[in-house]
């Protein structure tokens, strides 16, 4: 009932759906690509990056095909309600967008190449769509796990942003917030690497061709 509602803005706290205490459903134990754990705790070393950048599905593929990334699980993050459903969040009655959670060994691929490969696999100035994928959930983000990545996340974008200017596009509409206020809620155990198992799966995600001027892209494994 609560699928493709448009709304333009994001909900207040006290608008958005109460949520529940406990999520409805079970995180599947192992990545079917990547072989190691969703959830964690993760291995001593390695690092977390959260993304959002459009539909979930096409975004997780972006970060796991990444020489280095460890593993990674698709979900809620950002707004106020908590362990939504995923037609919750269709509702726009959540404030949560559609995130990727990234973990990520920093010796072979570092911070400032997946801020690279997220910049460049959508567009960052959409607002609330990416594409024909319109709604708040669609919105681009980043959410940052330390002050280390909060400022290499905005010198990021600003580093974007006249490359972007000088190509014709407009501003860049990316929130870039910390984690730690914003928890990250796994979604459904069929949207885990949806298009591992559904290669054929709908993909909308996008870039605009203007390569960003930061770190080294990563190479699609």
């Amino acid at each position: 009932m609560f699928l493709h509602n448009r709304r333009p803005q994001l909900p207040t706290a006290e608008e958005a759906l109460s949520g529940r205490d406990t999520p409805e459903f079970p995180v599947p134990g192992r990545h079917t690509v990547l072989g190691n754990p969703l959830t964690g705790p993760y291995p001593e070393g390695l690092e977390v990056a959260d993304f959002g950048l459009g539909c979930f599905w096409g975004a997780e593929r972006k970060f796991w095909q990444t020489p280095g990334v460890w593993t990674t699980l698709v979900g809620y993050q950002g707004g106020h309600t908590p362990n939504p459903a995923y037609e919750e969040v269709c509702s726009g009655l959540t404030g949560h967008t559609e995130a990727v959670r990234v973990v990520f060994d920093a010796s072979v691929v570092s911070y400032a190449g997946l801020l690279k490969l997220f910049w460049e696999s959508h567009d960052p100035t959409q607002g609330f769509r990416q594409g024909n994928d319109v709604g708040t959930q669609y919105r681009s983000a980043i959410y940052t796990h330390s002050p280390e990545q909060q400022s290499a996340a905005e010198a990021s974008r600003d580093a974007y942003q006249p490359v972007l200017t000088k190509e014709g596009h407009g501003e860049i509409t990316t929130e870039i917030l910390p984690a730690q206020d914003r928890p990250f809620y796994p979604a459904e155990p069929y949207h885990q690497q949806y298009l591992d198992k559904n290669p054929n799966g709908y993909c909308g995600i996008g870039g605009t061709g203007v390569s960003c001027p930061i770190g080294v892209a990563p190479v699609d494994g």
